[in-house]
């Protein structure tokens, strides 16, 4: 699998890069003169909001962006010594995840599943994820019939039926919007 980039300075201290997966090299080169798909477009505008937010907030980055697995994924990352960090807690890259959604709606007008990761978060959160997982584990493998985890968004709710899934147990979803979270018990 090769990776076509195409690169495209945006300002001073913003750099956007895009990042296709292709099959082969001819098939990169393919998609990188292919017209832009509606992932594609969704980054776009993904990216363009972030890149106004970072630079009224006077923050440095550069943006990634990733189609693959039927979403958008925008990384922004910055150097070590970036005050991007400040916008890299979960709870903040989760509302910037769903502001960056509704403005892609808004301007597609159509609705988005886009992946947001500031500085690492989302790496962050896995790490996290895991350890809530083996915790359950713990407490399932300790005598409970099973263990409720928090409420979580769809997508943290996916990373944890693959993470349970990986261990040998097993998961489902219960409850119903913002109470939505997930059951863990033996398989």
């Amino acid at each position: 699998m090769s990776d076509v980039t195409e690169t495209t300075d945006t300002s001073q201290d913003l750099e956007v890069e895009e990042t296709v997966l292709s099959e082969d090299s001819t098939a990169g080169e393919e998609a990188a003169a292919a017209p832009h798909s509606r992932l594609d477009d969704e980054g776009d505008v993904a990216a363009d909001y972030i890149e106004e937010l970072l630079d009224i907030c006077d923050l440095d980055g550069d943006i990634d962006i990733e189609v693959t697995d039927g979403r958008a994924y925008i990384s922004v990352n910055a150097s070590g010594d970036s005050n991007l960090r400040v916008l890299s807690r979960t709870e903040t890259v989760a509302a910037l995840q769903e502001l960056t959604r509704l403005a892609v709606q808004t301007k597609t007008g159509e609705f988005s599943r886009l992946i947001l990761d500031v500085g690492g978060s989302r790496e962050q959160r896995q790490r996290e994820l895991e350890r809530l997982v083996d915790a359950a584990i713990a407490r399932v493998e300790g005598g409970a019939e099973s263990a409720h985890l928090e409420p979580m968004s769809s997508y943290e709710r996916k990373l944890v039926h693959d993470i349970v899934a990986e261990r040998g147990f097993s998961s489902e979803s219960e409850g119903e919007g913002r109470d939505r979270h997930t059951v863990i018990a033996r398989a």
